[in-house]
C-alpha cells in the first residue's frame, strides 16, 4: 500500500509505549497496532487528531505516501 504509517517513529521520538499512546488516545492497543502496522483500511479524523494531540505532531509526520513499485508493489 502506498500510504506508510510512521507512528512507531513518533513513539520512539517521544519515548512512549504503544500501550500508553492507546490509553491516552482512547483506543485499544489492538486497534492502534492495526493502524501502526499499516493494516488499517481507514482512520477517523478524530483518531488522527487525537494521535497528533498526544504526540504533538502534524498528520504528515504520521502518514506519508510512497509510490508503488511498478513490478507489482
Amino acid at each position: 500500500m502506498p500510504i506508510v504509517v510512521d507512528i512507531d517513529v513518533m513513539l520512539a521520538r517521544r519515548k512512549m509505549s504503544v500501550g500508553e499512546l492507546a490509553e491516552r488516545v482512547g483506543i485499544t492497543p489492538a486497534n492502534l497496532a492495526v493502524l501502526k502496522n499499516g493494516r488499517a483500511k481507514a482512520v477517523r479524523f478524530t483518531t488522527l487528531a487525537a494521535l497528533c494531540a498526544v504526540l504533538q505532531c502534524q498528520p504528515g509526520e504520521l502518514l506519508r505516501w510512497e509510490a508503488e513499485d511498478a513490478a507489482g508493489g
